[in-house]
């Protein structure tokens, strides 16, 4: 069973940064295409980005192209996500995820053992 815990959610100013950590338990984190998406209240869960297994491929959502930054550390089994400039449009709740077929995604539903997400607030 891989489990999924994102942290470093909080409470920030616009124009702040903030940098998101997804811990993953398992012995095969290198072998997976990473994601990170947000659900907003009253929104559909989005694509934010992603990371290909060794990390050698990043790919963005329009809305995170130039703010954010998708690394990893396989090493640490950790995934990160390093936000700047955030908007309150931001506002979300943050979920890691593994691609179930290992491709360069971008949809919910080619994803799967998400996390229970870390809560980033933006305010204006």
């Amino acid at each position: 069973q891989v489990h999924l815990v994102e942290s470093g959610g909080g409470l920030v100013q616009t124009g702040g940064s903030l940098r998101l950590s997804c811990a993953a338990s398992g012995r095969t984190f290198s072998s997976y295409v990473m994601g990170w998406f947000r659900q907003a209240p009253g929104k559909e869960r989005e694509f934010v980005g992603g990371i290909s297994p060794k990390g050698y491929t990043t790919y963005y959502a329009d809305s995170a192209k130039g703010r954010f930054t998708i690394s990893r550390d396989n090493a640490k089994n950790t995934v990160y996500l390093q936000m700047n400039n955030l908007q309150p449009e931001d506002t979300a709740v943050y979920y890691c995820a593994r691609n179930t077929n290992n491709i360069l995604g971008r949809e919910v539903d080619e994803y799967d053992n998400w996390g229970q997400g870390t809560q980033v607030t933006v305010s204006s």
